[in-house]
């Protein structure tokens, strides 16, 4: 039974307005808008009914759309039957049980100002009627261009609530990549973070004919522009909406309708436009965090660190959707945090589970291989004792709790003081996904028994579909699929690889106005088709192989998936930070390399100095090089002579010939997003890096001349 109306209303009001916790001192709310408790208890007024009636699906036929407008048919299964909900019914849950506690966490000016689960219900209705009051259609779009931030979370919730689809953008889009989104999205209202995100729209307005305001947040406009609005203008401009008129808004909207739009890389095209319903995002957020974990904050608040882009799946799921399910406190990073300011945040912040991409948790073991070899001769050797001893055991026994008293005594004299160093000290659920993990990382991390749970999905999927924990962990495995979705292999082949096909809650309504796409990966069952090659063991642990489009075939038939042979190659010499397989109709196997070096501290971009693990593998094989440019513009014989040999190692563990590497090249840059050669979400672009060297590339193919 749900709770009265006034118990309702009090659990809200005495919760997070009426107790104000000394925390609360400072707010990110100005100091004109304060909420009182009268306007939360006129917003409760009008929606106590909601929280007593089941959302009635709509009427839909069809398990698919590419109308923005359009409804689709809820995959049901009786094993986990959820009655659907939208957003703004998983939130009013939340403030139910939730009002009182933290929910946003940001620092400004070097303090940090949280504000409650009610205060930011009530922010989002401010940016709801704030949207309407600016032109908000009916299933038009918010885009978002901007570093993640409270701001970014309540305009989020906020667009839902009254009626538009919300869309994300990468701050590193161009200004013509923002125009495609905000063109295919018939973007109303466009926030941005910076004076530099702004301009990019400036730039390309005249071509948005939807676009009818923008609202600037963190900075303010550099000179007054008309229908450039501050933060703080555009939380009052509403005001005059009636609350009656936003909440009849939310008790129409249906959980098969669309509420995001998450936009695909691109690397193969112009990106697509995953429409995602509200089921999708509310049954995901619980099914999908309760399979990692995630405990309610009934039971413990989960302290979680929002860096990675919210315009990706991943990030928006777990940070955004899932906070709000189970009551998070999120904590907000530095905009530099991926280039250097992350490990300060968790440090500060002692976050109880994370995420990264593998490139993330690569810089981190970088990082401490780093200090560990500028360290004095007893406290390497002692931490090099402490990683052999907690990895030897942890790969041996990975299902058991019984730790030897060496392991105990590694971890209490080294170990717990390196994680408490990078902030990871209360920290037991450490996941990855959206590209592949190297053994190398797994396996460090082993060693400073830091268990890394790998998730499985794609936009398509509204993020994870398959998910690993404490209780379903295999090492290099992606979990088990959530409870009342379904996968399968098709195609199989001799070794067992199948393309992964997912059914489900979490499968996306269909990209937006394109049917021809749509049907490609949806098929008449309504069986998503990824792409992706896996393999499922007997007990439903999902290993990825590879993807069907990155396969490469070679010009005698034989079909090498290229992750493998790269993944040993970088294991087998520690230097090479990236290594690309070519072949695909080729007459052999190819592949281009890039050396390890430390990154500019203030764009992230590759420099021309080794990192500390390249000037040992050097010193080893008795180079005196310091720098990338003195090993490819002298071609080091040392190197070159060791590369050489690593590569002929790896080939002797090939299955047969057409799987050895017989060429290869080091370029004289590293990897980047600003290359070209990585997306946002650091995965590697293929037919950018193809395009980019295909001078380097041809020169493996050119016939030696008669």
């Amino acid at each position: 039974m749900p709770d009265s109306e006034e118990s309702l209303k009090k659990k809200a009001l005495d919760g997070s307005l009426g107790k104000t916790p000394e925390a609360f001192e400072t707010s990110i709310l100005p100091d004109h808008q304060h909420l009182s408790k009268e306007s939360l208890n006129n917003a409760l007024d009008n929606l106590y009914l909601e929280s007593t009636l089941e959302k009635e699906e709509a009427s839909a036929e069809s398990l698919w759309t590419t109308s923005a407008d359009g409804l689709v048919k809820i995959r049901m299964d009786h094993s986990c039957s959820q009655t659907p909900k939208t957003v703004h019914q998983v939130f009013l849950e939340c403030l139910e049980k939730y009002g009182n506690m933290i929910a946003l966490s940001s620092k400004r000016d070097g303090k940090w100002e949280r504000i409650t689960y009610s205060q930011y219900y009530l922010l989002a209705r401010k940016a709801a009627k704030g949207f309407l009051k600016l032109g908000l259609e009916h299933v038009h779009s918010v885009a978002i261009l901007g570093y993640n931030s409270p701001e970014w979370f309540i305009s989020a919730v906020g667009t839902v609530f009254a009626g538009g689809i919300l869309t994300g953008i990468y701050t590193t889009s161009s200004p013509e990549a923002c125009q495609y989104i905000a063109h295919d999205c018939k973007a109303n209202i466009i926030l941005v973070d910076t004076q530099k995100q702004l301009e990019k729209i400036l730039k390309i307005w005249k071509n948005l004919p939807y676009l009818k305001a923008v609202v600037m947040f963190q900075e303010t406009p550099a000179e007054k522009i008309p229908n450039v609005y501050t933060m703080e203008e555009f939380l009052e401009i509403g005001n005059e909406i009636p609350e009656a008129t936003l909440d009849g808004i939310i008790n129409s909207q249906k959980p098969n309708q669309c509420c995001v739009l998450v936009y695909t890389s691109g690397t193969t095209g112009n990106p697509k436009g995953v429409m995602l319903s509200q089921d999708n995002i509310t049954w995901t957020a619980k099914f999908g965090s309760q399979a990692g974990d995630i405990q309610p904050a009934e039971i413990q608040q989960e302290v979680v660190v929002s860096y990675l882009p919210l315009s990706h799946i991943a990030a928006q799921m777990y940070d955004l959707w899932t906070g709000i399910q189970w009551g998070a406190n999120i904590c907000f990073a530095e905009p530099d945090a991926l280039k250097t300011s992350l490990v300060t945040t968790l440090k500060e912040v002692e976050p109880t589970a994370h995420m990264g991409v593998p490139r993330v948790w690569e810089k981190i073991m970088e990082g401490i291989k780093g200090a560990s070899a500028q360290a004095g001769f007893f406290k390497r050797k002692m931490f090099l004792w402490a990683m052999a001893v907690t990895m030897e055991r942890n790969l041996s026994c990975p299902s058991s709790d019984l730790k030897p008293f060496t392991m105990r005594l590694a971890d209490y004299l080294v170990l717990a003081k390196i994680r408490k160093a990078l902030g990871f000290a209360n920290c037991l659920k450490n996941f990855y996904g959206a590209a592949p993990m190297t053994t190398e990382t797994l396996h460090f991390f082993l060693g400073l028994n830091i268990r890394l749970y790998a998730g499985y999905g794609l936009s398509e999927s509204s993020g994870p579909h398959f998910m690993s924990n404490s209780f379903n962990y295999r090492l290099y495995s992606s979990g088990k699929v959530l409870p009342g979705c379904k996968a399968k292999l098709v195609n199989v082949d001799a070794e067992g690889n199948g393309e992964i096909c997912l059914w489900g809650r979490t499968v996306f309504m269909g990209y937006l106005n394109m049917e021809e796409k749509t049907r490609e990966a949806i098929d008449e069952d309504g069986w998503l088709h990824t792409g992706d090659m896996g393999k499922l063991d007997n007990d439903g642990f999902l290993y990825i192989t590879g993807r069907l489009k990155e396969l490469i075939i070679t010009a005698g038939g034989e079909n090498v998936p290229p992750f493998p042979i790269e993944e040993a190659v970088k294991t087998e010499l520690p230097i090479i930070s990236n290594a690309m397989l070519i072949g695909d109709q080729r007459k052999f196997l190819s592949m281009l390399l890039t050396l390890k070096c430390t990154l500019d501290p203030e764009t992230s971009d590759p420099t021309d100095y080794l990192t500390d693990q390249a000037l040992e593998f050097c010193q080893k094989v008795g180079s005196k090089a310091t720098k990338v440019s003195e090993i490819v513009g002298r071609k080091d014989e040392a190197i070159y002579q060791a590369i050489e040999e690593g590569i002929q190692r790896v080939n002797e563990k090939a299955a047969a010939q057409p799987y050895r590497v017989q060429k290869w090249t080091l370029l004289e840059r590293d990897f980047s997003i600003s290359g070209g050669e990585f997306g946002p979400t650091m995965k590697l672009k293929r037919l950018a890096v193809l395009e980019k060297y295909k001078e380097e590339i041809e020169s493996f193919y050119k016939e030696p001349n008669n």
